[in-house]
């Protein structure tokens, strides 16, 4: 009975975890509110794909043929395939794990995928 009601808490533990990091649409989820009409460094190429490219695509996280989470963010596509669970993962602060982005990159990774996630 002691396993059963410990194997019970740990799967309800995993899918909350997860449902929290990986699965609020591009809604605010997270708990972030920015006002992105402040936010001036919100372009892709410029300012969200070397954080990205920095903090998450790298060996063991997000890097090519990855399987965690949303998988690779090492193009474009993949980033904007993926950019509801990036910005619920940024914004919550759950991601990247190991290390921290500043406030700066958070609200910039936030507002772009808020503006539309454009690839500027």
């Amino acid at each position: 009975m002691r396993k059963a009601l410990y194997l019970s808490l740990v799967v309800l533990s995993s899918v909350l975890i997860l449902a929290s990091g990986c699965s609020k649409d591009n809604d605010g989820g997270g708990g972030a509110s920015v006002d992105c009409a402040t936010v001036t460094n919100k372009a892709y190429a410029a300012n969200i794909s070397p954080i990205i490219q920095a903090s998450c695509a790298i060996a063991g996280c997000h890097a090519a043929g990855s399987t965690n989470g949303p998988g690779p963010l090492t193009s474009y596509t993949e980033i904007s395939n993926a950019k509801a669970r990036i910005r619920t993962a940024v914004s919550s602060g759950l991601m990247p794990q190991g290390s921290s982005l500043s406030t700066a990159q958070k609200n910039s990774i936030i507002c772009w995928i808020d503006g539309g996630a454009p690839n500027n």
